[in-house]
């Protein structure tokens, strides 16, 4: 018989623990730019102890707690985490706000640029903006016409839903007529004449009746509205053979039918902008002579203090003194795990710059191979922050703008040389098919053999993913046959 008895035993361990302040930094880490000024905005609502200044830059100091790690995968220290002890965290809650809060307005900034643009600086022009979008030409047009109530709020409806190509694909026109009170025929008519409207096509639902609003808007040809009818998937894969024998025309007026055709505009809105999508760079890489600089981009960003406000208020009660300490240090964390992400930003793109001085000097074909772990050594980060850090943050460089992940690329094996970086063979093979003959365009087995020439070893199969990640079609819907 086996006996049950309860025991107490005592065990020590260390355990990683996610406290509110590290989950806090990691969110930080992984917002984008345009994200984390929104959420700095939330804050600035939630939060009355934060106020925002245009001229006040946070900075370290000795008698603010410590700087919560960016690296959300190495082990929390003392200073990381949320003090269990209660001794401990009464300390903490005793810390002397007064003194603070007098020397906090004070505080140089300790983050200073090693260089700040002057006239070389990002000009307002490079933030472009489109003066109309489409769907503030289309609604112009629509109170223009004679329509009825319902059948205008039954096109404002698809126009709303329009796509970036300008095609209504959903949801259904039925759905649509429903909400808006109209039969679906009646609600067919009223399409009818938004796809007229410019640009002419607009709001169809799929490429044939695009093409065929502007073949009768233009007044073509009974063959080339025949070919648009009934032959698109021959026209696509250029099969004009198949085309003269159904339609018991010659082949050389089915190229010039192909001709007209690939004049028409497949896509609508392709001179609109349907919604503004804006990239702004959270970081700069400015050439000063033979030397690069990385700056952070503070730009709209709000610089955050504490607000002086709360000195006095302090001094209202021990529970007025409780909520005031908590939204203070709630603040201060804050302040901190921003300045620690630009920081985390800064030293990743430095490393970056450094190992692709080649890039940045001559171009693309000199991209060198890199990953995660190459970085993540150099700076002493995990591999997971370092693409925490390079997700969806984009630099500025005199090359153009990039996302941070742009720069990691897997190696291509060469014969007689170092590897390449895979972005730089996709160039190579973009540079050679916008040299090629239209008319006998480089097949993918040729693009291979190219390659090999110049000690390049790729597959077929490597080529052709490459190619269509690119959006560059097959050489057999390349060729032009007029």
């Amino acid at each position: 018989m086996v006996g049950i008895e309860l025991r107490q035993q005592l065990k020590l361990q260390q355990q990683l623990i996610m406290t509110p302040q590290l989950q806090q930094a990691i969110k930080l880490l992984q917002l984008s730019r345009i994200e984390l000024i929104d959420m700095v905005h939330a804050e600035l609502e939630e939060n009355p102890a934060l106020e925002a200044r245009a001229d006040y830059a946070e900075s370290r100091d000795s008698t603010a707690p410590p700087t919560l790690s960016a690296d959300a995968d190495e082990p929390a220290t003392k200073a990381t985490s949320e003090p269990s002890d209660p001794d401990v965290v009464s300390a903490t809650r005793e810390i002397d706000w007064d003194k603070y809060l007098e020397n906090y307005a004070n505080q140089p900034s300790d983050y200073a640029p090693q260089w700040q643009g002057g006239d070389d600086a990002r000009a307002i022009g490079e933030t472009q903006s489109a003066e109309s979008t489409l769907t503030d030409h289309l609604r112009w047009q629509l109170q223009m016409t004679t329509l009825t109530d319902a059948e205008q709020r039954f096109l404002d409806m698809v126009i709303g839903n329009l796509d970036s190509d300008g095609y209504f694909k959903e949801p259904p026109i039925e759905e649509l007529a429903r909400k808006a009170g109209l039969e679906t025929d009646e609600a067919e008519e009223a399409l009818k004449v938004l796809q007229n409207f410019d640009p002419v096509g607009v709001a169809s639902r799929n490429l044939r009746e695009c093409l065929l609003c502007q073949v009768d808007a233009l007044e073509l040809d009974i063959d080339v509205r025949d070919v648009v009818d009934r032959h698109l998937p021959n026209l696509e894969k250029r099969n004009y053979q198949a085309i003269a024998r159904d339609l018991e025309i010659e082949l050389e007026d089915v190229y010039e039918v192909a001709r007209i055709i690939s004049h028409l505009e497949p896509k609508p809105a392709r001179n609109f902008i349907v919604e503004n999508n804006y990239i702004t760079p959270d970081i700069e890489v400015q050439k000063v002579g033979d030397r690069y600089f990385v700056v952070p981009n503070d730009d709209g960003m709000p610089r955050l203090r504490i607000s002086k406000f709360f000195k006095t208020a302090l001094k209202e009660g021990p529970e007025a003194r409780e909520y005031i300490q908590n939204k203070l240090r709630s603040a201060q964390w804050l302040i901190r795990s921003i300045e620690q992400r630009r920081r985390t930003i800064v030293k990743v793109t430095e490393c970056i710059v450094e190992k692709q001085q080649d890039f940045f000097e001559k171009g693309v074909n000199y991209l060198k191979p890199m990953i995660l772990r190459d970085v993540a050594e150099a700076v002493e980060l995990s591999e997971s922050t370092v693409s925490r850090v390079t997700t969806n943050k984009y630099v500025q460089t005199p090359r153009g703008i990039f996302e941070l992940k742009y720069f990691f690329n897997s190696p291509i094996r060469r014969e007689s040389d170092a590897d390449i970086a895979s972005e730089s063979v996709k160039n190579k093979i973009k540079e050679y098919i916008d040299d090629e003959d239209p008319k006998q365009p480089y097949s993918d087995q040729r693009l291979v053999e190219m390659l090999h020439e110049k000690g390049i070893i790729i597959a077929r199969r490597t080529v052709a993913k490459y190619r269509e990640a690119m959006g560059i079609l097959s050489s057999t819907k390349r060729k032009k046959f007029f």
